[in-house]
């Protein structure tokens, strides 16, 4: 019952979707015809999907079907039932911001298309939870990465938007590609891609070649650095609550098919958990580092989605590592945290992304500085920004706070065990060292991103003219910080519903989990809870004395100046520039400064630009490279049927002399 439930959700969706692009009328009847079917779909999805996670049951459904290697098989465990649920609570929420947000493009775009492909992107990412069939799974990935490909074409007429989906379209398609050869040689002599017919690999080397397919397959659609670059391109065209289930949900199809394809590799080895501590502390510094310059909101956000992208590596790393080194609880610790931060950044981060929409369409800029004084004119978006910021920082009592620190004590108990080896004691030092370092530097980001955008003066003409959003547009914000908070405060009991998804991956009593972390975490969260009822009771008592009284405003002590204007302020360059410094041997940011060669220049221009390293040193050389080889290869295409017959002709006889035929 519970199975035909969820088909039916992805079918209603895909049919629905489809149905709404054939619609006559596009604009406003296909945007809520759009919205309908979204969430139509997200409460047929949803309602088992929690029965299925709290129940910690499995559920499946297997069907013949004339595509060859295997069967139609779908099953939906704890750990899909979880993924299931983030999906479909975070693509409700984005669909309802984004009727107030597409309501200026209904003029002039096919808001049907739009919202058919939102829609089939939402189907497809549950079809990939549930496969347990390697062509089914290769179908519905590719489904997401075409569905999403179109919506961030969603401005094509735009050079740069057409540039980001084309990078993100390759990335995409490496990735498949990846997965692909993968699954092939999981399937064994007998060709069968079912997942439970899979046999583990013959050898460890074997099992650590498929260990980096699925690194290289699913990291390209997670964003693990290198394979980052399509990241910062996509996020910034797409419109912003598609933004925001991009970076909320889709990337982490791509941690979810780790979880799906280690246990099916056998035994983990040891260098496979210190590849992903690895490359969780190289993605969450660099991805940080990256965004602290950045000037365009979307892009900053897009790094720090790289960002927590590496620190759920970090708590993934743990767990392997845990796992191999016989220390059980660490092992839970990392995969706990793992998946509550899968969670909790599917929340805030889609918060941050829909805050950057309202933004955008109050100001019609994402330039930050540009921007600046919004927190009087937009009260509500600043306030609900601002709970998503804090949270990103993982300062309690809110949500970041709690799924960080379960990976924190995970390092902590690898340093403290007295009986640990020195590369184990590394591997907690490896982890505490980046987690400090990516706290305090999100922490600075942050601190500039609210700063300049909502606080002292607007800096242009548009920033000066911003009025607050709709409710249809602030209230999915609304909802969005008040679990960004519920789940700070009440950490303890969100640990346990995330449990049966640690349990379906690694089995540990529940007695041990009451007598580990859960008792040491509830104090703080409630000391958390106390002040942070303290702090708004405050508020609330402050506001309510003043609203009693006559406030009178006036010019404060401004050394002279009677006048002061938006230029006098810190800049969001400027403000960053400190720490940019200590990192300029890996930012390599670009300075241009103009001024006067007189005694007293009347204007001067500053200005600051950092290029992915990765994109501009390994990926675009790539590409000039191919470039030149295609153009190399166009000469053999010379439009002649005897020469491609030749060309056939000699590779056979190479083959016959290769076989020795």
């Amino acid at each position: 019952m519970m199975i035909n439930i969820l088909l039916l959700s992805v079918a209603i969706l895909t049919l629905g979707g489809i149905s709404g692009a054939l619609l006559k009328n596009s604009g406003r009847q296909g945007t809520f015809w759009g919205m309908a079917v979204c969430i139509t779909g997200t409460v047929l999805s949803i309602i088992p999907a929690i029965n299925i996670l709290w129940t910690g049951r499995t559920i499946s459904h297997q069907l013949a079907w004339s595509i060859p290697f295997g069967s139609f098989f779908i099953a939906v465990d704890p750990l899909s039932a979880l993924f299931i649920i983030i999906i479909s609570f975070v693509c409700a929420i984005c669909a309802a911001f984004g009727v107030g947000y597409l309501k200026d493009y209904e003029g002039h775009k096919n808001m049907g298309v739009t919202w058919c492909f939102y829609n089939l992107l939402f189907a497809s990412m549950l079809l990939v939870v549930m496969a347990r069939n390697g062509v089914l799974f290769i179908m519905a990935w590719e489904g997401m990465s075409l569905s999403s490909f179109f919506l961030v074409m969603f401005e094509h007429e735009k050079q740069e938007v057409r540039q980001a989906g084309w990078t993100y379209m390759i990335a995409a398609h490496f990735g498949a590609g990846c997965l692909i050869a993968l699954f092939v040689l999981l399937a064994g002599s007998d060709i069968n891609l079912d997942f439970d017919r899979m046999a583990w690999p013959s050898s460890p080397f074997t099992a650590g070649v498929l260990f980096i397919l699925a690194l290289l397959g699913f990291g390209a659609k997670a964003g693990f650095i290198p394979l980052h670059v399509w990241l910062p391109e996509a996020h910034p065209a797409a419109p912003s609550h598609v933004s925001a289930v991009m970076s909320g949900v889709m990337i982490k199809t791509g941690i979810y098919g780790l979880l799906r394809v280690i246990p099916m590799l056998g035994p983990p080895e040891l260098w496979w958990g210190y590849t992903l501590l690895i490359i969780g502390a190289t993605s969450g510094i660099l991805g940080v580092l990256f965004a602290l310059p950045q000037h365009d909101l979307k892009r900053l956000l897009a790094y720090h989605s790289i960002e927590n992208i590496g620190i759920i590596c970090l708590g993934l790393g743990l767990w392997l590592i845990g796992t191999v080194t016989q220390h059980p609880f660490i092992a839970v610790l990392g995969l706990t945290g793992g998946l509550l931060h899968v969670c909790n950044h599917s929340i805030f981060k889609s918060l941050l992304f829909l805050g950057a929409g309202i933004v955008k369409h109050a100001t019609h800029t994402l330039d930050i500085d540009r921007l600046g004084g919004l927190q009087k004119l937009m009260p509500k978006t600043a306030l609900l920004f601002l709970v998503g910021a804090i949270s990103i920082c993982g300062i309690p009592p809110f949500n970041g706070f709690v799924s960080e620190f379960l990976i924190y004590l995970g390092g902590y108990n690898f340093i403290s065990d007295t009986a640990a080896s020195g590369h184990v004691i590394a591997a907690g030092i490896i982890v505490i060292i980046s987690l400090a370092l990516i706290g305090g530097l999100a922490a600075t980001c942050f601190t500039k991103v609210f700063g300049i955008i909502f606080l002292g003066a607007p800096r242009s003409e548009n920033a000066a003219k911003a009025n607050e959003a709709s409710p249809g547009m602030w209230f999915p914000m609304a909802i969005l910080a008040f679990f960004c908070v519920a789940i700070g405060v009440s950490a303890p009991f969100c640990i346990r519903l995330v449990l049966p998804a640690v349990r379906s991956l690694h089995h540990l009593p529940a007695a041990d989990l009451n007598a580990g972390f859960l008792p040491l975490l509830s104090p703080i969260t409630l000391v958390s809870g106390v002040l942070f009822g303290f702090i708004i009771a405050v508020t609330l008592i402050r506001r309510r004395l003043i609203s009693r009284q006559t406030v009178e405003t006036g010019l404060t002590w401004d050394c002279g100046y009677v006048a002061p204007d938006a230029r006098m302020q810190y800049t969001a360059s400027s403000f960053a520039q400190p720490v940019i410094d200590m990192f300029r041997h890996i930012l390599r940011t670009q300075r241009h400064f103009q001024m006067e060669e007189i005694d007293f220049p009347r204007q001067a221009r500053f200005s600051t630009h950092t290029f992915d390293l990765f994109r501009n040193c390994l990926f675009e050389p790539l590409f000039r490279l191919s470039d030149t080889v295609a153009v190399w290869l166009h000469r053999l295409q010379q439009g002649r049927n005897q020469l491609y017959i030749l060309y056939i002709a000699l590779t056979v006889l190479v083959l016959l002399v290769l076989t020795g035929r």
